[in-house]
């Protein structure tokens, strides 16, 4: 029988992560001993130490949520392409030296998402400026899309792109800046809602509509969901509630919606497949199997 292995979930808050439903669900799968925990890291020094204990072993791999996806990469001793190409991490891994990779298992899940739902996108918008928003802008790039935009409510019409922070982090990475709108009706030609007129694909990238985060209005509120192209697909980061105000905005005018549910299981089973490929008792795992799990844990937390 394998050895029983450790892998941890880090952010802050966890409490409400479906993860170890769906970990749990593929050591089953695969047959294996191991487990896989949640644990709460409000600031930098907690995040450090979990590391710590990756570092010499006592972990077997870590997964890392909001807040500390820059802070996981900066943590590393190593950026695999993935990681490197967007900026953050989500999952840090242990060679047999004991140096710590980063990887990024976000943009390849979303992409993923996206191929499946949607045939032929050209232009996507992403709502945010963290690290979902730059994995989001990624995934939209390696599939191909000619353009991509990216705002949040950090830069308004009138203030200058270069004083948005983030503006160069995302030009970077092939988007372009937009401005946040002013209102639900603005329809200035220089912001973000005109951009989402010709979008195929809108991804909102930002913990807002979370259970226990801020209000999902904020980022739902003022899309012209009645004047999007025809087609058009609209994607939630967000996984817990499963029906977001984004989505719900989404469904209210009959545009095509998924949430953050299915994202989160495929970055799971990339995830797995970094940690555990290796092993003799590695297989490619099946994502309704995870996603049932998943789905089963969600509806038990709406029980509590």
């Amino acid at each position: 029988m394998s050895a029983s292995l450790t892998f941890a979930l880090l952010g802050h808050p966890v409490g409400h992560s479906v993860s170890p439903a769906i970990h749990g669900a593929a050591y089953r799968a695969l047959g294996v001993p191991h487990r896989y925990e949640v644990r709460d890291c409000p600031t930098r020094e907690h995040v450090l130490a979990q590391v710590e204990q990756l570092r010499a072993g006592a972990l077997a791999g870590l997964n890392v949520t909001v807040p500390h996806k820059r802070l996981a990469l900066e943590l590393s001793d190593h950026a695999d392409e993935s990681a490197a190409a967007t900026g953050v991490a989500n999952v840090l891994s242990r060679g047999v030296d004991g140096r710590i990779t980063a990887s990024n298992t976000d943009a390849g899940a979303l992409a993923q998402e996206i191929a499946a739902l949607h045939p032929r996108p050209r232009r996507a918008a992403v709502i945010g400026a963290g690290g979902a928003a730059q994995a989001a802008v990624v995934a939209c790039r390696s599939l191909g899309l000619a353009s991509v935009a990216v705002s949040s409510r950090g830069w308004r019409l009138g203030e200058p792109r270069e004083g948005w922070k983030h503006a160069a982090t995302f030009e970077a990475l092939g988007a372009t800046p937009w401005a946040w709108p002013q209102h639900a009706a603005d329809r200035h030609p220089d912001v973000f809602s005109s951009f989402l007129l010709g979008a195929d694909v809108i991804v909102q990238a930002t913990s807002a509509g979370m259970r226990g985060a801020g209000p999902g209005e904020e980022v739902s509120a003022w899309v012209p969901w009645r004047e999007l192209p025809a087609g058009a697909l609209a994607i939630d980061v967000v996984y817990n509630p499963s029906r977001t105000p984004f989505l719900a905005a989404a469904e209210a005018a009959g545009v095509a919606r998924r949430g953050g549910l299915g994202m989160l299981v495929r970055q799971a089973a990339l995830a797995l497949e970094i940690w555990l490929s290796g092993t003799s008792r590695w297989r490619p795992l099946d994502l309704e199997e995870l996603s049932a799990a998943a789905e089963r844990a969600l509806a038990a937390q709406g029980r509590r």
